[in-house]
């Protein structure tokens, strides 16, 4: 195989791609799925961050609806997402991987606390390092942690794993018409209005000048694909 062409990635997992066919949960067969994919790319020298989302468990946006408060229904989508860190972290070292699973709300008897610059020593040892708990905050969501956390351990780029092969010009389950694109800028994805990741995050990616990978996360060879250089899914960059 030819040399990675990035030596540092942030793969960035919704809690909706580990339901599989489920309607809520864990599938253990997804959990696999990611696991062998990871292990390809450790195996090959690359260093792996996770960030996941918890919209499999509870969303926070949702608990309004049950008349929770807003904040505490974000602080309970966190939570999901650390049981779901746990869950990742417990078939990656069953894969034989090395891991690390760090919380951003202090969580001592299964977690380690957010260190920046433990976080990248970790990487640096070739751990895969698993951040949980989004940014510690309220209003804020995983797509943001994820922008977040790649900037801060000056990752090459965001890899944000989808049920769809990269980005369309409309919804392409719901639009036959729809055209993908293979590359994008930053600016185009903002006019035309694109759901890539929420404002907040793609704004921060866009003023540090970090790409994103948006694909098929369901493709087991999507990411190898991506390592070496190949054209998968859709390129977001300046």
């Amino acid at each position: 195989m030819s040399r990675p062409v990035f030596k540092r990635v942030l793969l960035k997992l919704s809690g909706e791609s580990l339901m599989g066919d489920q309607q809520f949960g864990i599938d253990p067969k997804m959990l696999v799925l990611y696991a062998n994919q990871v292990k390809e790319l450790v195996d090959e020298g690359v260093e792996v961050a996770i960030v996941i989302g918890g919209g499999n468990i509870f969303r926070g946006l949702q608990a309004s609806g049950a008349g929770i408060e807003r904040v505490t229904g974000d602080y309970m989508g966190m939570m999901a997402t650390v049981i779901n860190g746990m869950a990742i972290q417990s078939a990656f070292e069953k894969a034989g991987l090395f891991t690390r699973l760090i919380s951003a709300i202090e969580m001592k008897a299964i977690a380690e606390p957010y260190i920046r610059r433990k976080a990248i020593r970790h990487l640096e040892k070739g751990r895969v390092v698993i951040f949980s708990a989004g940014t510690g905050s309220p209003y804020f969501t995983t797509d943001s942690a994820a922008a977040l956390r790649a900037n801060e351990i000056c990752a090459d780029v965001i890899l944000k794993g989808t049920r769809v092969d990269g980005i369309y010009s409309a919804d392409p389950e719901k639009d036959p018409s729809a055209t993908k694109f293979d590359k994008i800028s930053f600016s185009k994805v903002i006019s035309l209005g694109l759901n890539v990741m929420d404002m907040t995050a793609f704004t921060l990616c866009k003023e540090n000048n970090l790409p994103i990978i948006v694909f098929d996360i369901n493709k087991k060879e999507n990411l190898m694909r991506i390592i070496r250089g190949e054209n998968v899914g859709t390129l977001v960059e300046v």
